[in-house]
Formats: C-alpha cells, structure tokens, sequence
C-alpha cells in the first residue's frame, strides 16, 4: 500500500503522461489518417477476434526462425499476462486492505504463473541482448548495396531495442522484486513464487524491515511508474507493435488473397494522383505498416530480390518509412505537407523495378504489413505520372495494347491446337460446354507453354469433359501491365475480358487455365470490375480427375521428381497439396525442396519481371531456385505455370540440362 505522498506523486505523473501520451498518440494517429481510403470496421466481432487471433499468435511467427520465435513467445507472452499483474499490483498500491485472491488455489496459479513468466521473460531478454550486441546476428541487418536511413544503419535500431529491452528488464524486475519483498517481509515461504521465493530467501535473508518495505515500494514503483512513463513513449518506439500490429490485422482491407492490389477508379475526375509518389499518397493501412513494423528484417530474410543481391529490402522501406515519420512527427500530424517523394527516402528506383510481386514478405510478416503493395503504388505513380519506367518494358505495353498480348505477337491464338489428333472446339462452336479452358498467351505464343496447354486439352478429352475456347477473343488479363505500374492498361484490359467472358456465358460456367497468373486475375481480382467467375487451376481440375477415377494412369514409372510451387498458385493462393497429388499418381516420387508451399522461393518472372532485363546483383533468381532444385537429387523439375516454366528451363539450359523440366499437365499426359 502506498503512502499518501505516494499516492499524490503517482496521480501527478499519471495525469503528466496522460497529457503527454494524449499529444504522442495523437500526432501517431492524424499521420496514418493522413493516408489514402480508410481503416476497416466493418464485421467488427469478426475483426476483433482476427486481433485477438493475431496477439496471441504473434502473427504465426513460428513457420519462420522457430528457435528465435520460441524466446519471442516467451516474452510476448510475459508481457501480456504482465498486464493482468501491472493491474493487481495497481490495486494493491492504491486501494487499501485489496489482496487479489489471497489464500485461494487460484490466487496461487496466479502467483506462480506470474512467477514463471518473469523468469521466461528475463531469460527472452538475455537472448535477445546476446543475440544483438554479442553475435550481432546478420538476419538483423541490412547489406550496403540497400538504401536505408543513416541514423538506423549505424545505431538507431540498436538503441532503440536496447530501450525496449531495458524497458522490459527493469519492469519485470521491479515486479520480481516487489514481490519477494512482500515474502522476505512475512518471515514465510511461498510455495507459488519459486523465483521471488529464491530472491527472499537466498538474497534478501537477514535484510532489516525498513529495507525491506524500501525495496518493496522501489519494486511497485520500478513495474508500474515505468508502465506510466513509457506510455507516452510508445509511439516512438519499435515495441509499439505490441499494439498496432494486432490493429493492423484487424483494420486492413478484406483481400481475396494476400497480395491483392486495389483496383484505380480512373472515372472519377476528382482524382489527381494515381499510384504513391509521396508517403500520404500511401493507403492508410500502408502508414500504419510504418508504426506496426518491428524491424525483425523477417520480409528481408525471404526476399528473393534481396537473397540474390539486389537492392531491394522490403524491412528497409518499413524501416525508412519509420523512421521519416519519427523525425518529422509534428509537422506530418499537422498537416503542413504531404511528406517528401518516397523515392527520395524510402527506397532506390532500382529496388522498386526489383521486385517480383511473390508477395512473400505479405505471407511472413508477424505484424500484418504489405511493403509489397507500396512498391507497387510506387511503381504505379513512376508509369502513370512520370511515365518512368524500364525500357524494356515499353515493348510488352505495346503488345498488349495493340495486339492483345505481351508478345506482341499476330499469330492466331488457336496455334496450339493444330498438332492434337482432335478438334478444339470454341465457344461458338460448342455453347453448351462444361469447362471453359482460358488458354493465356502464354499457352497461345510461346512454345513451351503450348506444349501444357495440348497436355490440358488432351487429358480433359481423355477424361470426356466437354470444354471450348475463346479462340481469337481471347485477350490477355492484364495481369503483367497490373504488376508493372500500368493499372489503365489493366483496368481496360479487364473490362474488355469482363464482356467477352460474359458475352460467352463463362460466368455460369467453370473455367481452367495453366496459368497461376490468369487463375488469380480472373478469379480474384475481377470481381471488384464487377467479372465473378469460378476458375481453378489446371492441376486442381486434374486431381480431382483422378480422384474421381475418370483419368486413369499408370503410376508405375517411379520418376524422382522435385515441384516448384509458382507464387501465385502455392502462397497466394494455397494451392498446395493438388499438385502432389496429380505428380504421385502419375507415379512421381516426390523429392521436395527446402523452400516450398507457401514458403516457395520465387523464379524471377514475377511482377513483370519476365519482360525486362533483372536488375544488377550477385545472381539470377532463376538460377538461384533452380540450384534448389539440383539439390534434391530429383530427376525432373515439375511446374505448374507457364512463367515458372520458361525461368527453370533456361536456367537448366544455362547448366548444362542435367534436369527435365515438365509441367504436371506434361507429366500426368504421359501416364495416361
């Protein structure tokens, strides 16, 4: 129990750092509501859970670095039931005669919980301290070649985790010590509290009672007046995530898959500014990435930009995002500027053109940030406002503009067909099909796509599936000119497909395509255009073949085979186990990478990187996933999109062809 004087001084710095935190929440706030759209309040039950889901998860932390996650659990959870001991401790300060639960079991599992948690937490700290400062862990730093704020680079992260550290120490001690005090002071024994029990017997034994009650009250004041001081601290803090990122989870929009892009209203005339050049030009749920990122460099660690020498870091534009809005908090939450060009303090020109849209830094973030999505507005703004971008791409707009296709190609699109030993019907042809096979440009313009595509049609004719084709109205989704910055040449793109696919009755109907890109255009991202479809992806329709025996194989062959999960098929769209399945009864022996599923690496065709030069680093992408796939010892080198395909089969040309490259459909038409 306090004394009076406690009491008076405890209420004056409550209301001193209430005034204060009132004024450093309140400028963290007005800078993420600075940002473009809005916050998501809709379902609200549905989003609370989501945020309680997500504090107690730690954002599934543990599917990466689990030995690192298992202290980080330990402190996350510490802390939070620390919030349950900082209140009884209040209590029992302030309010006089109040003991929480005393003689009861339950008051004794609080104890004793309480007790193990300090240690856990104390022994997390030590961790993290060794692991920063002793081995200076490189996961925790960021390459030269990577634009990142001084400050940050030469001590900034280090000083402000050796704040949350001592933070943390000194709050878990104070308590601790509290609390041994109270035992040293009753001459008793705690059976609940082993390790405030060790603290008053084995320390604090023959310690006079004035000494005692001192260190109590230097105990209460240490866990809850720091509680107090640090309140208003927070926001400039990387242990704010605590906090805002279970809101981020919660407040973020509701995406059909994780790296789903927001589609541009180019007919609204209001509009001035399309894509991001500035920071508030950013979504709202983009600025409050800024204050939710911990800094882990967990997005930097699956980079496949970054893992190949690139100058993109996705942790590094979280980070200078961070910290420019740590430098200039007053005069953002006023409002006197938009903030400078991100391209100036944010991240290089170079890295923007880097990414390859897998969306892997989206899937591995514990606090729900998407520096995936800035890039891309930032790509967005270089296309659409400055008309800077790659020259290489140019070519590809063109095509797609004039001819329909990045190719650029005038060839009739039912090339493909002609090698087969049976009509492909188109929708005009056969208005009553059952399967719309959506065949891509890929599979109507390069050759090894085309070799898939035969490969689909074949195996849905052998399975006596009744399917047609767009034929010559087949245009391209748009999806490269979406990923490149181009979103008017998307935008229009889509609506053109919108009409054709409805025009043809595909909206009543199912439709499969070989590529991963195309299956998520059309089936998740349409839909805000108004285009609802149910499409699935090739190698889904062929398990389900087999799986209803309507495809029968020979499984006999026993080939040692390795599968490259496609970004868009495995992670973003969780399209996981078909593929298997189709490639084991096909009589495949399944060799898998260490980086597959959901935690695929990437090939390097993505985010329209396929149609221009990779940018400078120490190695290609391609050749990165394939030396992956070497070293399993497979035999062939299975894919499921006609982008993964072209990537791994120019990398095993570049080696010499020790593999063969085969997409499933490829690989189940042998067997039939």
């Amino acid at each position: 129990m306090l004394s009076p004087i406690e009491t008076i001084l405890f209420v004056l710095l409550v209301f001193i750092c209430a005034v204060a935190a009132y004024y450093t929440w309140g400028q963290m706030f007005r800078i993420i509501n600075r940002g473009q759209r809005q916050l998501y309040f809709n379902n609200i039950g549905q989003r609370l859970w989501i945020g309680i889901r997500s504090l107690f998860s730690q954002g599934s932390i543990i599917s990466h670095r689990p030995f690192v996650s298992l202290f980080h659990y330990g402190v996350a959870y510490g802390f939070i039931f620390y919030g349950l001991v900082n209140l009884v401790d209040l209590a029992e300060g302030l309010i006089p005669g109040f003991h929480f639960l005393e003689g009861s079991i339950l008051g004794g599992f609080y104890r004793l919980l309480a007790d193990l948690f300090s240690l856990i937490v104390l022994i997390g700290l030590f961790f993290f301290l060794v692991r920063r400062f002793g081995r200076k862990d490189p996961q925790l730093r960021a390459r030269e070649n990577v634009k990142l704020d001084p400050k940050a680079r030469i001590n900034g992260i280090n000083v402000d985790s050796l704040i949350v550290i001592l933070f943390i120490f000194l709050h878990i001690s104070g308590s601790l010590l509290a609390s041994a005090s109270k035992i040293a002071l009753s001459g008793g024994y705690d059976f609940w509290q082993p390790v405030a029990n060790f603290l008053a017997v084995i320390l604090m034994s023959g310690w006079p009672e004035g000494m005692l009650v001192f260190t109590l009250h230097a105990g209460w004041w240490l866990a809850i007046g720091l509680i107090v001081l640090f309140i208003p601290y927070f926001p400039s803090t990387k242990h704010i995530h605590l906090f805002m990122g279970p809101l981020n989870f919660m407040t973020r929009p509701d995406r059909t898959y994780p790296g789903q892009m927001y589609t541009l209203d180019f007919e609204d005339e209001s509009i001035e500014q399309f894509g991001a050049a500035a920071l508030f030009d950013l979504d709202k749920t983009q600025v409050f990435d800024t204050f939710a990122c911990i800094m882990c460099n967990r997005c930097q660690e699956v980079c496949p930009a970054y893992n190949t020498g690139k100058e993109l870091s996705p942790a590094a534009l979280e980070i200078n995002k961070r910290y420019y809005t740590k430098a200039n908090m007053a005069e953002l939450a006023s409002g006197a500027r938009n903030g400078s060009r991100l391209l100036d303090f944010a991240i290089s020109e170079s890295a923007v053109w880097a990414c390859t849209a897998c969306g892997h830094c989206i899937e591995v973030c514990p606090v729900g940030n998407t520096p995936m999505l800035d890039i891309m507005d930032i790509r967005r703004d270089q296309v659409l406002m400055e008309s800077n971008f790659p020259e290489e791409l140019k070519g590809a707009f063109v095509g797609l503009e004039r001819a329909g296709n990045p190719w650029q190609s005038t060839d009739s699109r039912m090339e493909w067909s002609k090698p087969l030993g049976f009509p492909v019907p188109t929708v005009q042809e056969n208005p009553d099909y059952e399967i719309l096979l959506w065949v891509g440009c890929a599979g109507a313009f390069n050759p090894d796509a085309q070799n898939t595509v035969r490969a689909l049609a074949t195996i849905m004719h052998e399975a006596g599936i009744s399917f047609a084709v767009l034929g010559e109205v087949e245009s391209c989704t748009g999806d490269s000119a979406r990923r490149a910055g181009n979103e008017y040449l998307y935008w229009e793109m889509a609506q053109g497909n919108i009409e054709t696919l409805n025009e043809a009755g595909a909206d009543k109907k199912r439709i499969v395509t070989s590529c991963p890109h195309c299956f998520t255009t059309i089936g998740k991202e349409y839909g805000e255009l108004g285009g609802h479809y149910e499409v699935f992806h090739h190698t889904q329709l062929i398990a389900d073949l087999i799986g209803r025996g309507k495809l029968k194989l020979n499984g006999n062959k026993l080939e040692k085979v390795t599968f490259h999960d496609p970004c868009y098929l495995g992670r973003q769209n969780g399209v996981i186990a078909e593929p298997r399945d189709a490639l084991a009864q096909a009589g495949a022996t399944l060799m898998e990478m260490d980086k597959n599923g959901r935690d695929s690496f990437c090939c390097g065709a993505g985010g329209a990187q396929y149609w221009k030069e990779e940018e400078q680093g120490s190695e290609a992408v391609n050749l990165t996933r394939f030396a992956q796939a070497q070293a399993t010892g497979a035999e062939t080198l299975a894919v499921g999109c006609p982008f993964c395909a072209t990537m791994m089969i120019d990398a095993n040309r570049e080696h010499g062809e020790p593999l063969r490259v085969r997409d499933v459909a490829e690989l189940v038409a042998e067997s039939i």
